[in-house]
């Protein structure tokens, strides 16, 4: 091992060539990473059309028995099997989407501008079929993000879209967006997300926002995890922050920290 006083010293055009490379084969990883999600995706789709499409013939075949062959225990569990096969098929269908939306997060080019984010609460909570399902509570304090408006877009549809799906079986579901303090402090400003749902336990919040990570069971809720590993990839693009926050059947709390745009 060299000591270190008999390590060479490097120029600054030899630094400056060596991040150059460095960050040349950081892109490159990054690309070749995206590359393979989508081809993955992408090719996984025919062998999945084929289960789904044959799934279907089965019940047709099925379907044309005689009523008291179909009725009888044999059949009956045949039909259970074709109907778990199909709900896995869909199944793995959602998770080839999540797959494909987070590749194209992690690729699409940043066309950062001045979003309000009151506007944009506004436009997302509009893309969502059951909004009106709940009582809304949107601060008029909200700040201004420099940010891309369509990945801001999709993180707000799916940070909102959960605070729907997760408050949808209480009484009175209720979502609340609002300004907080900003914990990094000056130069940051944050923003949460709080519903009174279902909630979560906190000592599995570990991997919450890793891919296809679910903390409640499928026949709870649906979905398959994958929505905010996408929120965590476009908050990293930002160079922002997520957390996620909450106690079982206490609500849920998503909290943003977005580097302050320029006045």
């Amino acid at each position: 091992m060299l000591d270190e006083d008999m390590t060479p010293d490097l120029t600054p055009e030899q630094l400056r060539a060596a991040l150059a490379a460095s960050q040349r084969q950081v892109a490159d990883m990054a690309a070749a990473q995206e590359e393979f999600l989508r081809v993955v995706s992408h090719d996984l789709r025919a062998p999945l059309r084929h289960i789904t499409s044959y799934g279907k013939l089965v019940r047709e075949v099925l379907g044309d028995l005689p009523a008291d062959v179909l009725q009888s225990p044999p059949l009956q569990e045949a039909q259970e099997f074709v109907g778990t096969m199909e709900q896995s098929a869909r199944r793995m269908a959602l998770m080839l989407d999540g797959l494909l939306a987070l590749s194209r997060v992690g690729r699409a080019p940043l066309h950062l501008q001045p979003v309000a984010l009151a506007a944009a609460v506004a436009k997302a909570r509009a893309a969502l079929p059951t909004a009106e399902a709940a009582q809304w509570s949107v601060a008029a304090d909200l700040p201004t993000l420099q940010a891309d408006p369509a990945l801001l877009h999709e993180l707000l549809v799916q940070v909102l879209g959960n605070a729907l799906k997760f408050s949808q079986h209480q009484p009175a579901p209720s979502i609340a967006v609002r300004t907080v303090p900003a914990a990094r402090g000056a130069g940051w400003v944050a923003w949460e997300v709080q519903d009174n749902g279902a909630g979560f336990n906190p000592e599995r919040a570990a991997g919450l926002f890793g891919i296809f990570q679910r903390l409640h069971r499928e026949t709870e809720f649906d979905g398959v995890g994958a929505g905010l590993a996408v929120c965590r990839a476009i908050a990293e693009r930002h160079g922002a922050h997520i957390t996620a926050t909450a106690a079982v059947g206490q609500g849920c709390t998503v909290r943003v920290e977005w580097p302050a745009a320029a006045a």
